[in-house]
């Protein structure tokens, strides 16, 4: 049995860097690159993005920032404009936490061993290994979803892709795979077959050289795989924005709380435990003890929501034109010529975009 399953592993070895050499056509402005930093910057932006947002948003940051030593000297507020609805805010926090580090601690000189790499602020296992790998041609793994798939299905692997003993599973497996002269183009291989024909949906078996020996295919139980154990517990939160106007300027504030969007702009905030109309919200303790008697409800929008992986935020956006200051000093007046720099949540950049608001 043990002499079977080593010549099942060899077979997905060769078959997968067979295909990777004839039929492996993905193209990305990053592929096969060896510089530490862009693979870097690509990995992080990639991370809970889709190829084809995040593709704009890598060429928009190397342009800008080509090296670790041009985004360490960056003002933080540059840098998250232009991550501005990417989402997941805190891989911004963290990019310029270690390109700060690497710029003073290292001289600008990006670490070349997988050990050192981990230590970075930011970077897990995953983004370690593709470094190591792509840059430095090392032995290490990528496990991503597109690899555990790509495994789960070909050794029919039930153990839940998202419990600690398959996490540890798939990692000890795909390191046993690995091509240790060619690491880089094994992972770039592995993970370019899980996004291209390994798909989630209608995955594309019949032109797959590995289908042969795919258990998951030649039992007919492709939609089975891979296993997920956890279901998420969403948490259900309404968002009331206050566009109020005075003068002709306009009332944010930095978004301090450790919770989502930390270090962005939000317009004045009241949140809801459960959804209300705008009347009702003015007669709120927390409307009143912000928004001073006399005011003016030009318009209330539609209830939009944003999708954020543990919650649903339902944001409205409410319309007042002010007669007097606010009293809360957490919030203050910034020009329409001011606001167009400063980054806000995709949720508020969206709306802002959509109703030309500046």
């Amino acid at each position: 049995m043990k002499d079977d399953f080593f010549k099942k592993q060899h077979f997905f070895t060769q078959k997968l860097l067979e295909w990777h050499e004839k039929f492996n056509t993905r193209a990305m402005p990053w592929k096969y690159e060896k510089d530490p930093y862009k693979i870097w910057i690509s990995e992080i932006i990639l991370q809970q993005t889709r190829v084809e947002q995040g593709l704009e948003y890598y060429n928009r940051f190397i342009k800008k920032f080509p090296n670790v030593l041009k985004l360490a000297a960056a003002k933080e507020e540059d840098v998250f404009k232009l991550w501005e609805g990417l989402g997941y805010y805190s891989r911004c926090r963290n990019l310029i936490s270690t390109a700060r580090f690497i710029a003073s601690e290292r001289k600008g000189i990006f670490p070349d061993s997988h050990q050192d790499i981990l230590t970075l602020k930011g970077i897990g296992p995953y983004t370690a290994a593709a470094i190591a790998s792509f840059a430095f041609q090392l032995p290490y793994a990528v496990v991503d979803g597109n690899v555990m798939r790509v495994l789960s299905r070909f050794f029919a692997i039930d153990t839940p892709i998202d419990s600690s003993t398959g996490k540890k599973k798939f990692h000890e497996l795909a390191q046993s795979l690995l091509k240790k002269e060619k690491p880089g183009i094994y992972n770039q291989a592995i993970m370019d077959l899980g996004a291209t024909v390994c798909k989630p949906r209608s995955p594309l078996c019949n032109q797959c050289l590995l289908s042969a020996q795919c258990d998951a295919f030649n039992s007919n139980q492709v939609e089975d795989f891979p296993v997920k154990g956890k279901k998420l517990k969403i948490k259900e939160r309404w968002f009331y924005y206050l566009i109020a106007e005075l003068n002709d300027k306009f009332y944010t504030r930095t978004r301090k709380e450790k919770d989502i969007w930390q270090q962005l702009q939000e317009f004045i905030l009241i949140e809801s435990e459960k959804p209300i109309s705008d009347k009702q919200l003015f007669k709120t303790a927390s409307f009143k003890v912000i928004i001073p008697d006399k005011f003016q409800h030009t318009s209330t929008s539609e209830t939009v929501m944003q999708k954020l992986t543990h919650q649903h935020i339902h944001g409205t956006f409410i319309h007042l034109k002010l007669e007097k200051p606010i009293s809360d000093v957490s919030y203050s007046l910034k020009s329409k010529a001011g606001l167009k720099k400063l980054a806000f949540p995709k949720l508020i950049a969206a709306y802002i975009s959509e109703k030309k608001l500046f």
